[in-house]
């Protein structure tokens, strides 16, 4: 059975705030600056500008170590809760897992680590 969007949306929550009170207090300073906005799927323009449709989670804005915003969009975390449901094949735990990797992987890029970097992490 499929959950409602309030339980995919606490759990996510839940495992965004464990996972933040995990990180060490300077990666939990700087990670507490950036939101977390928790969609279904990826909105349908970023899929027409090429974004894959089961896209997980997405980091947008600058990095942290650019220095000053330079873009209109402010730095922020997408997590695209019906996709990390479906990747997770409706497991709980699973899910739980998916949201911890996703959430930072993006962290990552706005602490301004790419993506081999990420790998090297585990974080892929």
């Amino acid at each position: 059975m499929t959950p409602s969007w309030d339980q995919l949306l606490t759990a996510a929550r839940d495992e965004v705030a464990a996972t933040l009170e995990a990180l060490p207090e300077e990666l939990h300073a700087a990670a507490a600056k950036v939101p977390v906005i928790y969609q279904k799927r990826p909105d349908p323009r970023l899929v027409e500008e090429g974004l894959d449709p089961d896209l997980l989670g997405l980091f947008v804005g600058d990095s942290r170590t650019e220095g000053e915003p330079g873009t209109a969009v402010p730095s922020q975390i997408l997590l695209f809760l019906e996709n990390l449901w479906a990747f997770a094949e409706e497991d709980w735990g699973f899910y739980a897992e998916e949201v911890e990797v996703t959430f930072l992987h993006e962290l990552g890029h706005y602490l301004g680590l790419e993506e081999e970097d990420l790998e090297d992490r585990g974080l892929e």
